[in-house]
């Protein structure tokens, strides 16, 4: 049997791609777990300065299995909570943590859960046939995978509780209007133009995203004065890099710096 999701290391850069294209790669226990394992590999990984995100065939992810559930349905023992907490919480937790930039490169239809992972990482590249749908109402469900707290940020309030609460399928073209996509591009040229991507960041100043990326988490959620405290702090911090350290010997010397990632 092939992995459900497969792992590469290239460059820099971690590719992980969701790879069960029979199910439109939804995601069943051991897909679940796999990408979980596979996003906090990624995560803490010294070799991995960018990392991308993505699905084989039609879709990008269409979220829970619900081939798998309805079974544990009937068996009396399905547990959502269990799943969320186990394999949900911890890959989106990582997706939105880790101190490296994430790119989803979404191929095709992200529902559900599929959607939740692509609006936690920074950059989404959406192939003009690609589309979101939060489709947990449609199953009778609550939203999960940091949505609640991903989406408001992306799209504000209002639209956030309209696609939460009156799901339907978000086109290309919307996504990319309303903040949902960074870049919309052919279907055929999704990866190679998240790869490209990854790989400008991957040869950029590491210390200096995963320090905004804390920023701009940290303000979300705090005081304008709280958020300069950690303006200053992540100041300090990438001050003291070796990468500041060469950039600016290397803007002295009208040259283009190199950034090692320290």
């Amino acid at each position: 049997m092939t992995e459900p999701v497969r792992y590469a290391v290239e460059d820099g850069v971690a590719t992980i791609t969701l790879d069960r294209p029979e199910s439109m790669n939804s995601l069943d226990t051991a897909t679940k777990v796999a990408l979980r394992d596979h996003v906090e590999r990624a995560a803490t990984s010294s070799d991995v300065r960018a990392v991308v995100l993505t699905g084989t065939g039609r879709a990008f992810c269409v979220g829970q299995d619900l081939g798998e559930h309805a079974e544990a349905l009937n068996r009396g023992d399905a547990d959502l909570g269990q799943t969320v907490h186990e394999h949900y919480n911890p890959t989106v937790r990582a997706l939105v943590t880790m101190p490296k930039p994430v790119i989803a490169a979404v191929n095709g239809i992200a529902a559900g859960a599929g959607a939740s992972y692509a609006f936690a990482c920074d950059l989404r590249i959406l192939a003009d046939s690609a589309g979101f749908n939060l489709a947990f109402t449609g199953i009778g469900l609550s939203c999960d995978t940091g949505s609640s707290w991903t989406l408001p940020r992306l799209v504000g309030w209002a639209k956030a509780r309209e696609l939460l609460l009156l799901p339907r399928t978000v086109d290309a073209a919307e996504a990319e209007r309303i903040g949902l996509a960074t870049e919309v591009v052919a279907a055929d040229d999704v990866l190679d133009r998240a790869l490209v991507l990854a790989r400008q960041l991957a040869d950029g100043p590491t210390r200096a995203y995963g320090a905004i990326r804390h920023a701009l988490d940290y303000a979300a959620v705090h005081s304008f004065e709280d958020a300069l405290a950690t303006e200053a702090e992540m100041m300090q911090l990438t001050g003291n890099t070796q990468d500041h350290r060469d950039a600016v010997e290397a803007f002295l010397a009208k040259q283009k710096p190199t950034f090692h990632g320290r």
